[in-house]
């Protein structure tokens, strides 16, 4: 029986043109082989799965071969090539950093270092996961690694450069390897599956491609699963059962219940969602990134950029056309809102049903909306109400409509009427009264209206209720009141108190055109002090003993 190797292992790529999505670094490599402008180190960055370690042995294997291609690819015919195909090459040698990371494994490799190659030219130090390095074997690899043999070439991979020391990173070429994109991945499993005579649906392998978030390895080790799984037929039920991947169908609809405002098919279908074993935050996660989605397929523009198979693609397309672009916005911002406050909240699944219906909400079919709408038009012909009222013009006035839309019941309809009658109403009545508040009234009309007032701010503002009932308005022309005050302190308490004051005397009075002035005696104003001398005097008036005691002490003013 043949023994069974993994996808991601049996396809290994062995040259740079079989490395799929890093196109720029294997260009960039095979030139420096082709022109043998070869630096002493490198360091290949990026996350898991994408080709760091593959590419370093590939360039390790080109830099030895004897006959290498113009375009700076091996032969895989020579003995350096061979050798290493078959993992017996002496020239090149890896370190797993992860379990190496003393002092002691650096210098055991920096006396290897002197080593000259028996085959070839180059030897080569592939380092991987150099970031698990301790500091102290950073710092003992640091003369090495800035002045090595002129055989010696290091080639270092992480994922985490952000551990490796800044002194290690001068020293290197950093290549920075990208995640690769999802349609690339499904391209190579394509590829993958005709070479294995797998059948599989596109959709699919769209959806395996997503799941690897950039990562090739996760891919193949995803669709080996699957093949398994469905018995070397991959189809896009079988993937999404299997990867426990929410299918789209489940977002299309739930967004056609938004727009329809159906707050309890919403959560009907949340509920079936649930029973089906996924979590909650990997739901809302999915939704958010379904809705920005449908944004980026509402412009033709930016369609492109959904990373979807061409079915999938028109679905978007058609329901984003269902759709405004202000539903998505507030849409995107309600989802991820919720999925940034998911981790912090005790009831988790209320938290989202709220987003949901929130969701529901945004639908001009809502009964939030059409209120609002109802509300705001109520308000629209107060306001012609009242112009026409103040202003009339010969042109038919324009009549309230409050009656209740189709989409609301009988009894939402009557309460929303009633209520707009009533502020219709009300705001007569305010045009009304403003109009007729115009009587003449006398000193001692304004005397009687003062003491009402007073009485009246007494619990609202009591330091206006003091100042106002120690003194006496007086009534001057045009309705003018003026108040007698003995300092500015006291003319800013009445200010701050101007309103509610002015509205209490307009209320009794029934005069609209009344206005406060104020009368702040220069007498009753206090005598400026300047010397000693001068605060002495002032305080020797209140208390005659002050002086005597002065003169007992036989003090002095200084």
């Amino acid at each position: 029986m043949e023994n069974f190797i993994v996808s991601a292992r049996k396809y290994r790529p062995s040259t740079f043109d079989m490395v799929v999505g890093q196109k720029s670094i294997t260009g960039t490599l095979k030139n420096a082989v082709r022109t043998k402008q070869l630096a002493h180190a490198f360091l290949f960055c990026g996350p898991r799965g994408v080709g760091k370690t593959t590419c370093a042995r590939i360039f390790s294997k080109t830099i030895n071969c004897e006959n290498s291609t113009p375009e700076g690819e091996a032969c895989n015919e020579c003995e350096s090539c061979q050798s290493f195909n078959e993992s017996r090459s002496y020239n090149i040698h890896e370190l797993d950093a992860a379990s190496n990371n003393s002092v002691d494994d650096i210098r055991s490799l920096i006396e290897q270092v002197r080593i000259p190659p028996q085959i070839g030219t180059h030897s080569v130090y592939i380092i991987d996961e150099v970031h698990m390095l301790s500091s102290a074997a950073f710092n003992a690899f640091l003369k090495t690694l800035e002045e090595p043999p002129s055989h010696a070439i290091f080639v270092m991979a992480t994922t985490e450069k952000h551990k490796i020391l800044p002194t290690i990173l001068s020293r290197c070429q950093i290549f920075d390897f990208n995640r690769i994109k999802v349609k690339d991945i499904a391209e190579q499993l394509a590829y993958v599956a005709q070479r294995e005579n797998i059948e599989c649906e596109p959709a699919a392998l769209q959806v395996i491609a997503q799941k690897a978030d950039g990562g090739m390895r996760d891919a193949l080790s995803y669709f080996d699963q699957i093949a398994s799984f469905a018995d070397r037929n991959i189809t896009y039920q079988s993937a999404i059962q299997n990867l426990n991947v929410l299918d789209y169908e489940y977002y299309f609809k739930l967004v056609d219940f938004f727009l329809a405002a159906d707050i309890s098919e919403t959560l009907l279908v949340f509920n079936d969602i649930l029973n089906h074993g996924f979590d909650s935050q990997h739901f809302i996660s999915g939704l958010n990134r379904h809705i920005r989605d449908l944004l980026v397929a509402y412009d033709g523009k930016t369609v492109e950029l959904l990373e979807v198979t061409d079915d999938t693609k028109q679905q978007y397309l058609e329901q984003a056309k269902n759709t405004g672009i202000q539903f998505l916005f507030k849409a995107l911002q309600i989802t991820n809102q919720c999925e940034i406050s998911f981790k912090s909240t005790q009831n988790q699944r209320l938290h989202v049903e709220l987003a949901l219906m929130n969701l529901c909400n945004l639908s001009p079919k809502s009964i939030l909306s059409i209120v609002e709408k109802q509300t705001e038009q109520v308000k629209q012909n107060v306001q012609v109400e009242s112009k026409e009222k103040v202003q009339p013009q010969e042109k038919p006035k324009a009549k309230v409509n409050l009656s209740p839309p189709s989409a609301l019941n009988t009894s939402i309809g009557n309460v929303l009427n009633a209520e707009g009658k009533t502020l219709v109403r009300k705001e007569k009545k305010q045009v009304e009264d403003n109009q007729e508040r115009n009587a003449v009234f006398t000193q001692e009309q304004l005397l009687d209206a003062w003491k009402y007032m007073v009485e009246s701010v007494q619990a609202s503002s009591p330091l206006a209720y003091n100042l106002v009932n120690s003194v006496k308005p007086l009534l001057k022309d045009d309705y003018v009141v003026e108040i007698p005050l003995s300092s500015d302190f006291q003319k800013s308490t009445i200010e701050k108190a101007r309103d509610i004051l002015m509205s209490k005397l307009i209320e009794k009075l029934n005069n609209s055109k009344i206005k406060f002035a104020y009368n702040v005696s220069e007498k009753a104003r206090p005598k400026s002090v300047y010397t000693n001398e001068d605060k002495f005097k002032v305080l020797n008036e209140k208390n005659e003993k002050l002086d005597q005691l002065r003169q007992r002490f036989n003090l002095d003013f200084g």
